[in-house]
């Protein structure tokens, strides 16, 4: 019984026990899930760059309240100790930055800068990270007290976390972890520079090309590796302005600003403006350092073809030509265009007709065949260059900067092409004996007055064998003064040996042209009866063009056949692929006979155009239609984009070898010039300017922030420049441009030569600088 009752007792007790353990249990389970629950709600997120091993062994977890407390109570402008802890974060970031700058520009520093402050907030949240107060000052205290060598590992895993595709070291063994890092930047290194061997060939030209795949001898973008270059691209760009101190021009003519056109100061100390010297180049002793301004509304240029028959108003906002030429169907408003219905003084009903009537005028024309490369002298609007395309035809016109008010300027926004130059007391900048016809439209030049010498200056810059059409009033009116012209001409261009082929009249537009031809040989001027117009000496060189006086004489004609001039070119489009004959007996450019040179020249832009500009560089080429190689040798850059709806202007530098010539045998064309002066033509007016080892010739004589204020000047917004050099120039022009904002697109580079392709921005000085020789 005892035992019996005993024994109810205990198993009670041990009932009892048993529900009270339960109970314990699942109030402690509750608990943990509770806690769980609350830690789990409110740990932060994993930062992006921090590996899953670092979170989970520093990273602890804090209140929502608490988190809110820590950052109400913080400054924002006091962030010095969690800049120096992070520092390897933001160096990562900015090794990110660099890559990203290679096609993105400059905005480098912008891009860079966010993701600084997102890791920096990321990095304060997992500072403040903790189950309290208590434990979050602890961790503080800790993080406080790390040495130098606990920072340089931390530093050693974000480098490694950033990296693409590179695994991590779990274990954070900062010996392993900084003999890894030091390998992987050996390996990386060896890999970059036999790449690179693989893209640069070695030699001043070598071919600097971009293959479509980054695995075998593919381009590879220049990442700058070094510490000062890190330093110097995290450089805000308001540093960068202020070192180059770029200022928006103030002058009078605002956004159409040409520097050595208008310069006031020196027109206003002229003699004498009877022969145009007012309208000729007079060039400020500092060439400009500011940019020129925008037009208000400035757009980006319609796209060929459409842009032949309009253009934005706002781009070339000039309404006089519209009213004063408006009839003879030159260019009328229309809304917010301009619009060109492609007519002219002499062929009102459109300019295709009156090309078709000079071809049947006299066939031997052959426009696009035999005639290739052609002058407009006094051009309009150039619609008579801009409907020659369709006829396979280069028409280079040209007009002064006179009451005409922005004629050429109208010409080039219209995609023709076209520049800034006047019949006055100087040489044209062209070769002699080039143009395989030359053509003025009453483009009112007194061809007859002072002996001739204009016309003599067509006479040297026209092909023996080449025509000159004369479509003006004195061919087909019979007043007084038109007869009396007439009669001048008739006199002169037969003592110029010139033969009068044929006149013919054009019932459509109620106009006539007379066309002439220049002689093939000197027979006719032996049998002059007087010297008159004399003939030059023969120690004058007919191609010296750059700031040479006008002459009024004759040069022979070259007769050998082994020399420019006495064979006409072959037929387009046979001639921009052959060298010329007469290259036989010469040295090239780069040292081997010039043949070999011209076809080494002509494969080596091939190749360079077709796998690399054309497909690799990122350059949108439907926006692409005014071209200008500012260093042109034999032409192969522009006889490469042959196909393609553009046009080039190609430059032979006055200082570098005679090749002007060469490029016009070949049916393209080009002027003299000196890039340490401003180039005769509007501001924005080119989509893409080439420059092949120009810069480092330039900068032994010439200031190159200077010459990047005029390749401002002249290229569109969002137009394209490409500069191919040494490094050391490359990197000299990639400060100034990301100090004006454009957009590095791309950097390349071995041994030394390098290639930079950049992107215009629309970026403007606020500051402004007068510029006292252009203030009038």
């Amino acid at each position: 019984m005892a035992m019996g009752k005993y024994s109810r007792v205990d198993g009670k007790k041990s009932s009892t026990y048993g529900l009270t353990i339960t109970i314990v249990l699942l109030l402690s389970l509750c608990l943990v899930g509770a806690w769980m629950f609350m830690s789990s709600s409110s740990a932060p997120a994993d930062s992006v760059g921090y590996s899953s091993s670092d979170t989970a062994k520093d990273v602890e977890p804090v209140t929502k309240n608490d988190l809110s407390k820590e950052e109400g109570d913080r400054d924002p402008k006091n962030f010095s100790d969690e800049k120096e802890e992070n520092e390897a974060v933001t160096e990562n970031n900015h090794v990110k930055s660099d890559s990203e700058n290679s096609a993105e520009g400059n905005q480098v520093d912008e891009s860079s800068g966010e993701k600084t402050e997102t890791v920096e907030e990321k990095k304060e949240s997992d500072d403040s990270s903790g189950d309290g107060d208590g434990e979050k000052e602890k961790n503080v205290k800790e993080v406080e007290s790390e040495s130098d060598e606990a920072k340089q590992k931390e530093k050693t895993q974000l480098e490694e976390s950033t990296e693409e595709n590179k695994s991590e070291d779990g274990n954070g063994n900062e010996e392993k972890s900084e003999e890894k890092s030091e390998e992987n930047a050996s390996e990386t290194e060896e890999s970059t520079e036999k790449s690179n061997k693989d893209v640069f060939p070695a030699g001043d030209q070598a071919e600097i090309t971009k293959e479509s795949s980054t695995g075998d001898g593919a381009w590879s973008t220049q990442l700058v590796e070094s510490q000062n270059e890190k330093k110097a691209q995290q450089s805000s760009i308001s540093k960068d302005q202020s070192s180059y101190g770029w200022k928006t021009c103030n002058v009078t003519a605002g956004p159409d600003y040409i520097p050595c056109l208008d310069n006031w100061q020196a027109i206003k100390k002229l003699h004498t403006t009877m022969h145009y010297e007012h309208r000729e180049r007079h060039c400020p002793e500092e060439t400009p350092r500011c940019l020129v301004s925008l037009p208000d509304g400035y757009k980006r240029s319609i796209k060929w073809p459409k842009s032949r028959e309009k253009i934005w108003y706002n781009n070339v906002p000039h309404t006089k030509l519209a009213e004063i030429k408006g009839h003879q169907n030159w260019v009328k408003m229309s809304g917010e265009h301009l619009t060109f219905p492609g007519g002219g003084t002499q062929f009102k009903n459109g300019a295709l007709h009156y090309i078709d009537f000079i071809q049947q005028s006299h066939p031997a024309i052959a426009w696009g065949n035999r005639t290739r490369v052609i002058l407009d002298v006094g051009c309009g609007v150039a619609s008579f260059g801009g409907y020659l395309f369709e006829r396979d035809v280069l028409a280079l016109s040209f007009a002064p900067k006179d009451e005409h008010e922005a004629q050429v300027q109208f010409a080039l926004e219209r995609g023709i092409p076209a520049m800034l130059n006047v019949m006055g007391t100087k040489r044209l900048p062209f070769p002699g004996s080039v143009f395989d016809l030359i053509h003025c439209a009453r483009c009112r030049v007194p061809w007859h007055i002072e002996g001739g010498k204009l016309l003599l200056e067509l006479n040297r810059a026209l092909r023996p064998g080449g025509f000159f059409v004369w479509s003006a009033t004195p061919v087909y009116r019979k007043n007084e003064e038109d007869s009396g012209i007439w009669k001048a001409m008739s006199k002169l261009t037969k003592a110029m040996c010139w033969k009068l082929v044929t006149i013919k009249k054009d019932k459509l537009n109620e106009v006539g042209a007379a066309i002439y031809q220049k002689p093939t040989s000197n027979k006719c001027y032996n049998k002059r009866p007087q010297n008159d117009p004399p003939l030059c000496k023969d120690s004058d060189d007919q191609n010296a063009a750059w700031n040479v006086p006008l002459e009024a004489c004759m040069h022979k004609v070259t007769e050998d056949s082994s020399k420019r001039g006495a064979v006409w070119p072959n037929m387009w489009p046979e001639r921009v692929e052959t060298a010329p004959e007469w290259l036989d007996s010469q040295e090239g450019v780069y040292g081997k006979p010039a043949p070999e040179d011209f076809t080494a020249d002509q494969e080596k832009w091939k190749t360079i155009v077709s796998k690399s500009y054309l497909n690799d560089m990122g350059i949108d080429w439907s926006n692409v239609r005014n071209v200008m190689d500012m260093r042109a040798v034999y032409g192969g850059f522009a006889a490469a984009l042959k196909d393609l709806k553009l046009w080039v202007m190609n430059v032979v530098p006055v200082d570098a070898p005679d090749t002007l010539p060469i490029i016009y045998e070949r049916g393209l064309f080009g002027i003299y010039h000196d890039w340490c002066e401003s180039f005769n033509t509007y501001p924005r007016t080119y989509d893409l300017l080439h420059a092949d080892h120009l810069f480092s010739t330039l900068r032994k004589r010439c200031n190159l922030v200077s010459v990047m204020a005029e390749i401002d000047r002249i290229l569109r917004p969002q137009g394209t420049f490409i500069i191919r050099d040494d490094m050391e120039t490359i990197g000299e022009v990639e400060k100034m441009v990301k100090s004006m904002k454009w957009n590095v697109k791309m950097t390349q580079s071995k041994d030394n030569e390098g290639l930079l392709t950049i992107q215009k921005s629309w970026w403007r000085p606020a500051e402004t600088e007068t510029i006292k020789s252009a203030i009038a």
